[in-house]
Protein backbone atom coordinates (compact mmCIF):
# COMPACT_ATOMS: atom_id res chain seq x y z
CA UNK A 1 0.00 0.00 0.00
CA UNK A 2 1.46 3.23 -1.11
CA UNK A 3 1.61 6.08 2.01
CA UNK A 4 -0.12 9.00 -0.48
CA UNK A 5 -2.35 9.07 -2.85
CA UNK A 6 -0.54 7.88 -6.55
CA UNK A 7 -3.92 9.76 -8.42
CA UNK A 8 -2.42 12.65 -7.45
CA UNK A 9 1.62 11.63 -7.88
CA UNK A 10 -0.06 11.05 -11.31
CA UNK A 11 -1.38 14.64 -11.86
CA UNK A 12 1.39 16.51 -10.49
CA UNK A 13 3.88 14.27 -12.78
CA UNK A 14 1.15 15.21 -15.41
CA UNK A 15 2.02 18.93 -14.86
CA UNK A 16 5.46 18.55 -14.34
CA UNK A 17 5.83 16.82 -17.88
CA UNK A 18 7.77 19.83 -19.77
CA UNK A 19 9.66 20.80 -16.68
CA UNK A 20 13.64 20.53 -17.17
CA UNK A 21 15.73 18.66 -14.13
CA UNK A 22 12.46 16.81 -12.12
CA UNK A 23 13.63 14.12 -10.03
CA UNK A 24 11.26 12.06 -7.62
CA UNK A 25 12.09 10.87 -4.12
CA UNK A 26 10.27 8.97 -1.29
CA UNK A 27 10.34 12.13 1.75
CA UNK A 28 8.24 13.08 4.57
CA UNK A 29 6.16 9.78 4.21
CA UNK A 30 4.84 11.09 0.54
CA UNK A 31 6.59 11.27 -2.78
CA UNK A 32 8.45 15.10 -2.94
CA UNK A 33 8.95 16.46 -6.67
CA UNK A 34 12.04 18.23 -6.87
CA UNK A 35 13.23 20.76 -9.68
CA UNK A 36 16.99 20.99 -9.85
CA UNK A 37 17.52 19.25 -6.07
CA UNK A 38 15.34 21.65 -4.42
CA UNK A 39 11.84 20.46 -3.32
CA UNK A 40 8.73 21.90 -4.95
CA UNK A 41 5.44 20.21 -4.14
CA UNK A 42 4.79 16.70 -2.54
CA UNK A 43 2.07 14.32 -2.13
CA UNK A 44 1.62 14.29 1.80
CA UNK A 45 1.08 11.08 3.45
CA UNK A 46 -2.12 12.46 4.97
CA UNK A 47 -3.33 13.95 2.22
CA UNK A 48 -3.41 16.10 -0.17
CA UNK A 49 -0.27 18.34 -1.29
CA UNK A 50 2.58 19.52 0.24
CA UNK A 51 3.80 23.36 -0.69
CA UNK A 52 6.84 25.49 -1.31
CA UNK A 53 6.49 29.07 -1.41
CA UNK A 54 8.05 31.89 0.12
CA UNK A 55 7.97 32.81 3.51
CA UNK A 56 6.65 35.92 3.25
CA UNK A 57 4.13 34.39 1.02
CA UNK A 58 2.72 31.82 3.45
CA UNK A 59 0.86 34.22 5.70
CA UNK A 60 -1.17 35.16 3.00
CA UNK A 61 -1.80 31.77 1.39
CA UNK A 62 -3.22 30.22 4.71
CA UNK A 63 -6.11 32.38 4.27
CA UNK A 64 -7.70 30.46 1.65
CA UNK A 65 -9.90 28.00 1.62
CA UNK A 66 -8.11 24.19 2.50
CA UNK A 67 -5.10 25.58 3.24
CA UNK A 68 -3.19 24.86 6.55
CA UNK A 69 0.41 25.42 7.84
CA UNK A 70 2.26 22.24 7.35
CA UNK A 71 3.40 20.53 10.87
CA UNK A 72 5.78 18.17 11.55
CA UNK A 73 7.22 16.52 14.57
CA UNK A 74 4.72 19.09 16.41
CA UNK A 75 6.53 22.10 14.68
CA UNK A 76 5.52 24.48 12.03
CA UNK A 77 7.16 23.95 8.93
CA UNK A 78 8.02 28.13 8.00
CA UNK A 79 7.44 28.30 3.98
CA UNK A 80 5.54 24.89 3.55
CA UNK A 81 1.74 24.31 3.32
CA UNK A 82 -0.31 21.79 3.42
CA UNK A 83 -3.32 21.97 1.16
CA UNK A 84 -6.36 19.62 1.50
CA UNK A 85 -7.45 17.28 -1.39
CA UNK A 86 -10.15 19.74 -1.82
CA UNK A 87 -8.01 22.55 -2.51
CA UNK A 88 -6.33 20.57 -5.23
CA UNK A 89 -9.35 18.46 -6.42
CA UNK A 90 -9.37 20.18 -10.16
CA UNK A 91 -6.81 20.19 -12.16
CA UNK A 92 -7.20 24.64 -12.08
CA UNK A 93 -6.53 23.70 -8.27
CA UNK A 94 -3.93 22.08 -8.73
CA UNK A 95 -1.80 23.98 -11.41
CA UNK A 96 -2.28 26.62 -9.15
CA UNK A 97 -0.45 25.35 -6.51
CA UNK A 98 2.09 23.58 -8.37
CA UNK A 99 3.07 26.62 -10.34
CA UNK A 100 3.37 27.96 -7.23
CA UNK A 101 5.81 25.73 -5.79
CA UNK A 102 7.76 24.96 -9.01
CA UNK A 103 8.28 28.94 -9.28
CA UNK A 104 9.66 28.95 -5.70
CA UNK A 105 11.89 26.05 -6.27
CA UNK A 106 13.18 27.43 -9.19
CA UNK A 107 14.04 30.55 -7.39
CA UNK A 108 16.49 28.74 -5.21
CA UNK A 109 20.03 27.74 -6.95
CA UNK A 110 20.35 24.10 -7.84
CA UNK A 111 21.82 21.54 -5.69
Amino acid sequence: MTAFDPDLADRVRELLGSERGVDERRMFGGLAFLLDGNIAVAAARAGGLMVRVPRDDAAQLLHRAHVEPMIMGGREMRGWLRVAPDGVATTRQLKSWVGRGVAYARSLPPK
